[in-house]
C-alpha cells in the first residue's frame, strides 16, 4: 500500500522569460506536499528552458526528477542564459526526455494516481498533449497561472489580456475547454504578489543552495540594472500557481464559466465550461510570509 500522501504534479514551465517560473520552481523544490515528477519546457526555447530546469534540479540535489525538451528550433536565450553558460545538458545525472511532450503524456497516462499538472506559461506543449492523447484530461487535473478577470496587470480595474493567454489564445482555449478540473489563479490574484523589505531580504541573503541559486538568476536576469535584485522581488505571479496545487486556504475561490477570445481575454461567460478562479486573496501578507518560509528552509 502507498502511503506517500504528496500530491504527484508535473511542472510545465517557459522558465527563463520572466523570472517568476525560477521563482515557482524553487518554490516546487521546497513544498513537501508536492512529488514532482517531470518539469517541461514549454514555449520554444528548447535547450536554453531545459538548461535552467536541469541546473536548477541539481543545485536541488533533485536529479531524481526528469527534464522535459519542449518542440521548437535552435537552443534560444534569454535573460538567464549567463547563467547556464557552459552547461550542458548531457552532463544533467538523470533523464533528459528529447520528446518533452511525450514524456508528459506518458507519465500522467502510467500514474497510478491522478496527476496535477502545473501550467506557469503559454500552453502550446498541453494542446499538442491534448491532440495526441485526450485521455490525459480523465488523469489529471489542471492547474495554471492564466488570465485576467475582474482586475489586471498591477491591480488595474480594466481587465488585461494576460500573457499565458494572449501569446497563444487557441492552445489556451483547448485547455479550457478540456474534461479536466481546472483551477487558475488570475491576475486578479497572483499579480498583486511581490516581496519587500525585510520580507525580500531573508529570501536574499538565505545561504540555502536553491535560493542562492535562485537569486543568482534574478541578478543575471535584472541585466544592466542588478541593483534590481537588492532591493526587491519582481511580480511573482506563478508563485500562486505552486501553491494552488496543494493549498487554496488564503485565497477567494469562484466557480465561474470562463471564455477565452482569439484576443487573449479570458472573459466571465455562463455558457463556458466552469473553472475554479482565485479571484481575491483573503490574506496576501500570509501568502508573502509563507512563501519566504518556504524559501528560505534547508532544502
Amino acid at each position: 500500500m502507498n502511503t506517500d500522501t504528496r500530491i504527484p504534479i508535473i511542472l510545465d514551465t517557459d522558465i527563463g522569460d520572466d523570472i517568476d517560473d525560477t521563482w515557482a520552481l524553487a518554490m516546487m523544490l521546497k513544498s513537501p506536499e508536492l512529488d514532482v515528477k517531470m518539469v517541461v519546457g514549454d514555449y520554444g526555447k528548447p535547450i536554453y528552458r531545459a538548461k535552467i530546469i536541469a541546473k536548477m534540479l541539481e543545485v536541488a540535489g533533485r536529479t531524481d526528477v526528469p527534464v522535459g525538451i519542449g518542440p521548437g528550433e535552435g537552443e534560444g536565450k534569454g535573460g538567464q542564459s549567463a547563467w547556464v553558460e557552459g552547461y550542458e545538458l548531457s552532463a544533467y545525472p538523470g533523464t533528459v526526455h528529447e520528446d518533452g511532450i511525450g514524456a508528459l503524456i506518458d507519465t500522467i497516462m502510467d500514474s497510478p494516481e491522478p496527476i496535477t499538472l502545473v501550467c506557469i506559461g503559454p500552453v502550446p506543449n498541453i494542446a499538442t498533449a491534448l491532440e495526441r492523447e485526450p485521455r490525459i484530461a480523465e488523469r489529471a487535473r489542471f492547474v495554471g497561472m492564466h488570465g485576467s478577470v475582474r482586475r489586471g496587470y498591477g491591480g488595474s480595474e480594466e481587465v488585461s489580456a494576460e500573457w499565458n493567454v494572449r501569446a497563444n489564445p487557441q492552445a489556451c482555449r483547448k485547455v479550457f475547454t478540456a474534461t479536466w478540473e481546472m483551477t487558475i489563479t488570475p491576475l486578479d490574484t497572483c499579480g498583486l504578489v511581490h516581496l519587500q523589505g525585510e520580507k525580500y531580504q531573508a529570501v536574499r541573503d538565505c545561504s540555502d543552495p536553491v535560493t542562492q541559486a535562485l537569486i543568482e538568476n534574478y541578478r543575471a536576469w535584472c541585466g544592466s540594472k542588478p541593483e534590481r535584485a537588492d532591493r526587491a522581488s519582481s511580480t511573482l505571479f506563478d508563485t500562486v500557481a505552486v501553491y494552488l496545487a496543494f493549498s487554496q486556504e488564503l485565497l477567494v475561490m469562484e466557480k465561474l464559466g470562463i471564455r477565452v477570445t482569439d484576443e487573449g481575454y479570458t472573459v466571465i461567460d455562463e455558457s463556458a465550461k466552469r473553472v475554479n478562479c482565485a479571484t481575491a486573496w483573503r490574506d496576501l501578507s500570509a501568502f508573502e510570509d509563507f512563501l519566504v518560509q518556504r524559501l528560505t528552509t534547508a532544502s
